[in-house]
């Protein structure tokens, strides 16, 4: 038996069989009536077999008509997917990616991560918007970017969020400040009468660096807030006073005049995760991406007091965190 029937044909048998109804088939698949019984016979002589029987009043699937709806129902699902599969080839050669980042990560791991994902699929373009959580939460909504990081598990019903990897806080300060002589952690309570340079009320940061004191029953109050890591660096450099960041921020801005130590009791680590919209699986391309975002973010090591690169402190998410962490939910 030579099969010769087109995914036209296969839909509209499927629409007779959930209607039941030449008419209400043909007003789906914009036919005639005659259009629709046309195809139908034609599937039922190619097939050999009687797929509904039809009187003046119904119409109702055979047994055969019945097996033959569930085959072609799979049929049509395997053509869909081979339809997705060869566009998310395509989308390596010629697609687009777009995405949303913390400025930490978007001034480090992701320019790292798109050029190598231009060398090895060059012709697909790609955007990098360095933004907070919430402005980043709206972007996937609407569509603007594929994904997002950020260090905030939104608590919205439509977007997912993946965890990646967290970022343990760490303390800069100048290379001649006292402390920079050290190489063990040192403890948040120890540091919370020196003058600290701090990103503004709001930040993930700053509500970090609150839940740690808040544990030593210590008020956060620091001398300087600013909005830029660079800036903070700079100052920091001046020795205008110390600052308190996530390790990834924190090689961002580095500096030789410029040291960390690792921060204790209690140990923090910032949450970094991947946000994506409920529902809508990324493309092959942006999977691609977040496959080399995993890599760079996992591979950036600590500055240690005397400048060398150390043991990664952060771990791969996978185990358990830091309540603190777990509970800051803001940008």
């Amino acid at each position: 038996m030579k099969i010769n029937w087109s995914a036209r044909e296969v839909d509209v048998f499927l629409s007779l069989a959930e209607t039941l109804s030449f008419r209400r088939t043909a007003l789906q698949m914009h036919l005639s009536q005659s259009a629709v019984s046309g195809t139908v016979a034609r599937l039922e002589e190619m097939l050999d077999v009687r797929l509904f029987e039809r009187t003046t009043r119904t119409v109702q699937l055979t047994l055969a008509g019945e097996v033959f709806a569930e085959q072609a129902r799979f049929l049509r699902h395997q053509m869909e997917e081979t339809v997705r599969r060869v566009q998310e080839v395509a989308q390596l050669q010629v697609g687009r990616i777009a995405l949303a980042a913390l400025p930490s990560l978007a001034a480090g791991a992701v320019p790292r991560a798109f050029a190598r994902f231009s060398a090895q699929h060059p012709g697909v373009q790609m955007e990098l918007i360095d933004s907070l959580a919430g402005p980043a939460f709206d972007m996937v909504r609407a569509g603007r970017v594929d994904f997002a990081l950020t260090a905030a598990n939104p608590a919205y019903a439509d977007l997912d969020y993946t965890p990646l990897v967290s970022d343990r806080f760490v303390l800069l300060m100048g290379r001649t400040h006292p402390l920079a002589r050290g190489r063990s952690a040192i403890a948040w309570a120890d540091v919370a009468e020196l003058p600290h340079i701090s990103m503004p009320a709001g930040t993930s940061v700053r509500q970090y660096a609150e839940e740690a004191l808040l544990t030593h029953r210590i008020r956060f109050a620091p001398r300087y807030e600013v909005e830029h890591l660079a800036t903070i660096a700079a100052m920091v450099a001046a020795g205008l006073g110390v600052s308190a960041l996530p390790e990834l921020a924190a090689q961002v801005v580095r500096r030789p005049e410029v040291v960390t130590r690792a921060l204790k009791a209690p140990v923090l680590h910032r949450p970094i995760g991947l946000i994506t919209l409920r529902g809508r699986p990324l493309s092959l391309a942006a999977q691609a991406m977040v496959a080399l975002l995993r890599q760079e973010v996992a591979g950036d090591g600590p500055v240690l007091a005397d400048g060398a690169s150390g043991e990664w402190s952060g771990t791969i998410w996978g185990g358990p965190v830091e309540a603190q962490a777990r509970q800051c939910r803001i940008p």
